[in-house]
């Protein structure tokens, strides 16, 4: 066992010094080709195999889904209870995003302030005619 470890620690050492002469006295550059194309196939397996993954999750999913839903219902069927409509989707609609609302243009913006003028000016002109004592403090 002592010696597996030992031959491991120095052989990978060994190697390494190995690789860094070799590749100085060789030189030729034809290995960095051979390795860039290895590490595109093995990156190209790599998400192959992570693809692959995800639709068998995805799968084993569905039919998890397709299972649940078939034990609701017998469920359903045993209690007669109604299945509830699709109301979920109305309930977004119900509440805007005030970050996706409708932009005002430049026209509704001056419609907006020259009304907001005129409510001002017609609230303090009222306050001066009916209330004379309080418009002046």
């Amino acid at each position: 066992m002592a010696a597996f470890v030992a031959k491991q620690m120095v052989g990978n050492k060994l190697n390494a010094v190995k690789g860094a002469a070799g590749g100085a006295v060789g030189g030729d550059g034809g290995d960095d080709e051979n390795d860039k194309e290895k590490e595109e196939e093995a990156e190209r397996e790599r998400q192959e195999a992570i693809r692959e993954a995800e639709e068998r999750r995805k799968e084993k999913h569905r039919k998890m889904e397709e299972e649940r839903e078939k034990m609701r219902q017998e469920i359903r069927d045993k209690y007669n209870i109604k299945k509830k409509e699709e109301i979920v989707e109305q309930a977004p609609q119900e509440e805007p995003n005030p970050l996706m609302r409708k932009k005002k243009t430049p026209e509704e913006l001056a419609a907006e302030a020259e009304q907001e003028d005129l409510d001002d000016f017609t609230i303090s002109s009222y306050c001066s005619i009916a209330l004379p004592s309080i418009a002046h403090t």
